[in-house]
């Protein structure tokens, strides 16, 4: 499932409802807009708060296809991701530049990251025993 909250500001109260369940975030910021590099430790914050531990997240800079009005610089933006650990590409929904490589590179983590949990699946099922003395019914209406 993807969310695309566009940066809205009514979007800063998502609840963790919407980040429960989630195995991969990506953030997207725009590379023409300081403001919305600036608002990533904001986002991240979020996804730390109430995501899972170990959920894979992909920083994302659109519009590298606008290098004329690039403000955040691809090693500004490069350098912060590797200091909190998080991958980083740059895209452009434009012209379909790294669009398909930024949802791929997400879902190869997952897959990886998935792998290398034991599976939950292959346990034994639980189960449940019964155990009791059958119950004899009194006379009443409902006694043959």
């Amino acid at each position: 499932m993807q969310w695309d909250t566009a940066g809205q500001e009514r979007f800063r109260t998502i609840t963790s409802s919407y980040y429960r369940g989630a195995h991969g975030i990506i953030v997207i910021y725009d590379v023409t807009d300081q403001e919305s590099f600036n608002n990533v430790k904001q986002w991240l914050s979020e996804i730390d708060r109430y995501a899972s531990d170990n959920v894979n997240k992909l920083l994302v800079g659109n519009k590298c296809d606008l290098t004329a009005q690039k403000v955040v610089s691809t090693e500004t933006a490069k350098a912060f991701a590797d200091e909190i650990g998080i991958p980083f590409m740059e895209t452009s929904a434009k012209n379909s530049t790294n669009v398909e490589q930024a949802f791929m590179a997400m879902a190869a983590a997952i897959k990886s990251r998935m792998a290398s949990q034991p599976a939950m699946n292959n346990a034994r099922p639980a189960t449940v025993q019964i155990r009791g003395q059958p119950v004899n019914q009194k006379s009443g209406c409902c006694s043959s």
